[in-house]
């Protein structure tokens, strides 16, 4: 991300606010872009990671992992920085090829047929609950073991409580422990974990090729 001295001074005024707390450096990074991007500050206590959530979902873009988004938003959201650093291929649920479908939406169908294609990718739900739902159940059914899922969409209803049993899981997993949510969160964390990537493992990626 190319910073300007405005947003170094919004992020100065952000660790201010926030003050003292107890996440690793990786963490509060992604913590203060996503407070960055929304003007929220309750995203503070709000982003949960799961264990070496951040390491695993490094090392899969060093690898350059294939990543499976949701929408549209979601893919323009990180398809800069992926582009200018690891280049990861990036497809999107709701433009995948796919049969019609009466008893599933456009994006939980593109997400099956992409998830069992890439069945080891890094996955970002940002806006599409089914999606999640998707996910949850392929990964349950031990079709899919996924590098990393960022999920953020808002959730209303959650009768089955998908976002706690993709947190139970041993998925690695970025999640938010609210119903509030939607693609610019799972964006800016996305973006700031390429950023955080990309600086453990590009300089390694450069000289390699």
């Amino acid at each position: 991300m190319e910073w300007h001295v405005t947003d170094a001074q919004s992020l100065a005024i952000i660790d201010s606010e926030i003050g003292d707390h107890v996440l690793s450096p990786a963490e509060y990074e992604i913590v203060r872009r996503v407070i960055y991007a929304t003007a929220d500050f309750e995203y503070k206590s709000l982003i949960r990671f799961s264990e070496r959530a951040l390491q695993a979902g490094a090392a899969a873009l060093a690898a350059r992992t294939t990543i499976v988004v949701d929408v549209p938003m979601m893919q323009t959201g990180i398809a800069q920085n992926i582009q200018n650093t690891f280049a990861n291929p990036v497809y999107c649920g709701t433009e995948a090829l796919t049969r019609p479908q009466t008893d599933k939406t456009i994006a939980a169908w593109g997400m099956e047929t992409l998830a069992k294609r890439y069945p080891e990718g890094i996955f970002i739900v940002g806006q599409a609950q089914t999606a999640l739902i998707t996910l949850v159940d392929l990964i349950e059914v031990e079709e899919i073991n996924p590098a990393l899922i960022i999920a953020t969409p808002a959730i209303f209803l959650d009768e089955e409580d998908y976002k706690r049993r993709l947190q139970d899981s041993l998925i690695p997993n970025i999640t938010i422990d609210c119903p509030k949510g939607n693609a610019v969160v799972a964006a800016a964390i996305a973006v700031g974990l390429i950023d955080l990537a990309w600086q453990a493992y590009g300089k390694q990626l450069t000289v390699d090729s």
